[in-house]
């Protein structure tokens, strides 16, 4: 049973249609016929109703005409009728006494009651005897095929009482209704195939552009992200899509030339330890003295250890890019970096340090830690004889300020100071070691844990010069008390 309902659904869904713009057309014209019908339905019925509305009171006011005349004076064996009607009026024996010059003996019955004179038994074909109750009318609908709606009266006239009956014919209302019928027929699928077609042709200009934008996105590659998809002046969602897009194809662009730079500048820098290795190493294999050994493997060391950390690094910034989560807890920064400020080796610049408490953040131990140890190592670099780390809480924040007494940054390069491979002029050079990353991998880490790293403008009165770097983290909630 499953198994058939499976392929049931299966056998349905290969009925749908599969393009957005074959849906939408089958949708809307499925949505109008069905609406088109229930209205005709409807239509068809109220005009039915309205019409032979119209026949029963046609009917009802020549019984009404002829009533008026029966009550003052006698009526004249053939009387006229102006609304088109049978009319016909018996007597209390059931004698037919007057009628309109259309009528067909025998076909309108006798009020209720021993049947006498000509028109005896002439009741038969009818649904149902009339009241014979004076000044009251009823309906009566042939069932015999002849189509009428007859209306009766019974009014006191100078000889007696006398039954009124007209009848009107039901053909006309039989015959709109066809019309109608046949209208609506011929009407109603033409106006769905419209439907259809106009829905057809607005989503296919619609949906042009949506073909546009895929066909170029389906040709650019990572050689030609520099193209764009065109964009429509119409500024509907479709617009919006391709704006979307360009904005996407934008962000690949630059990753592309940004990851281009970054290889090729790790390929600079990896080259220039490699290169002096290779040459280190040839040169003790050309003098095979055991007295320069020691200073050849000193220097190949040095060497060694520049290629550890530079592809540390670049593993780390790889990481970095990729957005990896890692595991995050609440620390304490006063205590974290106490530790590590006092777990490094004695350096020929001082470090002035000043932790406040309750610098609590929510973060990545080893991430925070090289933070720290990024930002000191690039002040101890440049320094002239001290480097101020300062720890401070202000308005929900975890401010980090690291200070130097160095030449400094120029306002111009304070930000391009974060880019990867970047080194200044003057001080700020190949030759104090280093690989242009040690920043931005700082300012990565800031930015990975919800926070900021800038170099600011130095504090004129108490630090006149050097570089001022300060990094900004968000302050963990405390724990809720029985949490």
């Amino acid at each position: 049973m499953a198994d058939r309902r499976a392929a049931l659904r299966r056998a349905l869904r290969r009925l749908v249609p599969r393009s957005v713009r074959a849906r939408a057309t089958f949708a809307a014209t499925a949505v109008v016929a069905l609406a088109l019908g229930g209205t005709a339905v409807a239509l068809l019925g109220v005009l039915q109703a309205n019409l032979t509305r119209d026949v029963r009171e046609s009917a009802a006011r020549q019984v009404d005409e002829v009533a008026a005349v029966a009550v003052r004076e006698h009526l004249p064996p053939v009387i006229s009728n102006p609304g088109g009607g049978s009319v016909r009026v018996f007597d209390a024996k059931g004698n037919l006494i007057s009628a309109t010059l259309d009528v067909v003996p025998r076909t309108i019955p006798p009020p209720p009651g021993p049947p006498s004179g000509p028109d005896a038994g002439a009741g038969a074909p009818f649904k149902r005897q009339l009241p014979h109750r004076l000044d009251e009318k009823a309906v009566v609908k042939l069932v015999d095929g002849s189509g009428q709606r007859v209306v009766s009266t019974s009014v006191l006239g100078p000889d007696g009482p006398v039954t009124i009956y007209a009848a009107v014919s039901l053909g006309p209302v039989d015959a709109a209704g066809r019309t109608a019928a046949a209208a609506l027929a011929v009407g109603l699928p033409l106006l769905v195939a419209l439907v259809a077609l106009v829905t057809w042709r607005v989503t296919g200009r619609a949906l042009r552009p949506v073909e546009a934008i895929r066909s170029e996105v389906a040709e650019i590659t990572g050689h030609d992200l520099h193209r764009r998809v065109p964009v429509p002046q119409t500024g509907d969602e479709v617009s919006r899509l391709a704006v979307t897009v360009n904005s996407t194809l934008d962000r690949l662009e630059d990753a592309g030339q940004r990851q281009r730079r970054f290889i090729a500048d790790a390929s600079h820098e990896l080259r220039s330890p490699i290169a002096v290795l290779r040459t280190q190493l040839e040169v003790a294999l050309a003098h095979p003295d055991p007295e320069l050994w020691p200073e050849l493997l000193a220097d190949a060391l040095q060497d060694t250890v520049r290629l550890q950390d530079l592809a540390a690094d670049l593993l780390l910034l790889a990481r970095l890019d990729a957005a990896d989560p890692v595991a995050t807890e609440l620390l304490d920064l006063d205590l974290l970096f106490a530790d590590v400020l006092a777990a490094r080796p004695a350096d020929r610049v001082t470090v002035r340090v000043e932790l406040a408490s309750g610098a609590r953040v929510l973060g990545n131990r080893t991430w925070l830690t090289r933070l720290l140890t990024n930002l000191v190592d690039n002040a101890q670099r440049y320094a002239d004889g001290l480097v101020e780390v300062q720890l401070a809480v202000q308005e929900g924040e975890v401010v980090l300020e690291v200070r130097d007494d160095g030449p400094g940054i120029p306002e111009s390069e304070r930000e391009r100071v974060f880019e990867r491979f970047t080194r200044l002029d003057d001080a700020r050079s190949r030759e104090l070691g280093g690989a242009g990353l040690g920043l931005a991998i700082a300012r990565d880490l800031a930015e990975h844990h919800g926070g900021t790293l800038v170099a600011a403008e130095p504090d004129a009165a108490q630090h006149p010069r050097g570089a001022r770097l300060v990094a900004r983290l968000p302050l963990a909630e405390p724990p809720l008390c029985g949490s």
